[in-house]
């Protein structure tokens, strides 16, 4: 797994139903449902930080890459 723009986690999560709902600093909080998923707004995010946020959305990596618009 390469490492994304924030945009473009922001884009993906979104499409799969998350929704904003805080910020504090620089880290975003995602909501949906049950699951909530913190994503670091940086410039990119991480490989392993990619990995932890697919572990909380319950998503695979092919949902995810399939998830680009």
């Amino acid at each position: 797994m390469k490492p994304l723009p924030f945009r473009e986690v922001k884009r993906r999560l979104e499409a799969a139903g998350f929704v904003q709902a805080s910020q504090k600093g620089s880290h975003v909080k995602f909501v949906k449902g049950a699951r909530t998923v913190i994503v670091p707004c940086h410039q990119e995010v991480t490989a392993g930080v990619l990995r932890s946020i697919l572990r909380q959305t319950g998503l695979t990596k092919d949902e995810f890459d399939s998830l680009r618009k």
